[in-house]
């Protein structure tokens, strides 16, 4: 090849670079956490596009612009159903990047046991994470032992059907939840939060994820070191009992990363992609 043809391709590559291309493109699927929906990912899911990846962020069943009433939603599967519709329809020769927040990880969870093939890693961002010994319950179960009720300041929880609702009070999202991020991130959320569930109930009756699905998928976990919601402990009693080996830190960063820390959030999100996908 002439040097004037080298020279050519360059200056093609470094001017598709710009427009999003000849860049190792991953597709980042964001995962929202209970009584929050995609808007939650509005800082990070440009951050990533910038990068030249493709971002999809969506609404699970009853949240965010999702039209469902929680009090219809009775399944576990049923609120997940966005995802793995997503995923039932992604190319077969595409792997995508779970990224899940909070509840979400149940999720995500769900979603690479039944799509293994289609999934290049799962991302845990202080997120529960399960294991393959025990049902889908046993890390809320086990989370509930460790954290009192005092802890959920005027956190509503009613009968809905077959479960428990629950939402988030403004008190509670103030202390536990935005406590390190910027005061209009606190107020949005307090717009938009929605009554969910956390699906106690019917993931207590379902059978464990599997070893040669879930357990199958590399998986990744994302520490809050000033998470007050899911404290660090238990992070790090989830990272163990999952037998996650691949664990990064953000200091400094609430149990909403997303808003405290959305560029350290994104260097780690790059650095996983880079390892996995």
């Amino acid at each position: 090849m002439s040097s004037e043809k080298v020279v050519l391709i360059f200056i093609l590559c470094l001017s598709m670079m710009s427009a999003g291309h000849c860049i190792d493109r991953k597709h980042f699927v964001l995962v929202h956490g209970v009584c929050h929906g995609a808007w939650s990912w509005y800082k990070v899911k440009p951050l990533l596009e910038s990068a030249g990846h493709k971002v999809t962020t969506l609404d699970l069943a009853a949240s965010g612009i999702n039209m469902h009433n929680i009090d219809n939603v009775n399944t576990f599967a049923q609120y997940t159903e966005p995802l793995l519709q997503l995923l039932a329809t992604t190319s077969s020769n595409e792997k995508v990047i779970l990224v899940a927040h909070s509840l979400g990880g149940l999720n995500i969870a769900l979603a690479m046991d039944k799509f293994p093939q289609k999934v290049a890693v799962g991302v845990f961002l202080t997120a529960f994470a399960p294991d393959t010994e025990h049902n889908p319950s046993y890390v809320l179960l086990k989370y509930a032992e460790r954290i009192p009720l005092s802890t959920w300041m005027n956190v509503k929880f009613e009968p809905s059907g077959n479960k428990t609702s629950i939402l988030f009070s403004p008190m509670y999202m103030s202390s536990n939840l935005y406590q390190r991020s910027p005061a209009q991130d606190l107020e949005l959320a307090k717009s938009l939060v929605r009554t969910s569930s956390l699906f106690v109930e019917d993931l207590a009756i379902q059978m464990k994820f599997s070893k040669e699905g879930y357990g199958s998928v590399s998986r990744s976990f994302i520490v809050c070191t000033e998470d007050l919601t899911i404290p660090m402990e238990y992070q790090q009693w989830m990272i163990q009992n999952a037998v996650i080996d691949d664990v990064l830190s953000i200091e400094g960063a609430d149990h909403m990363a997303m808003n405290s820390k959305p560029r350290e959030l994104f260097d780690s999100l790059q650095k996983i992609a880079t390892k996995y996908a």
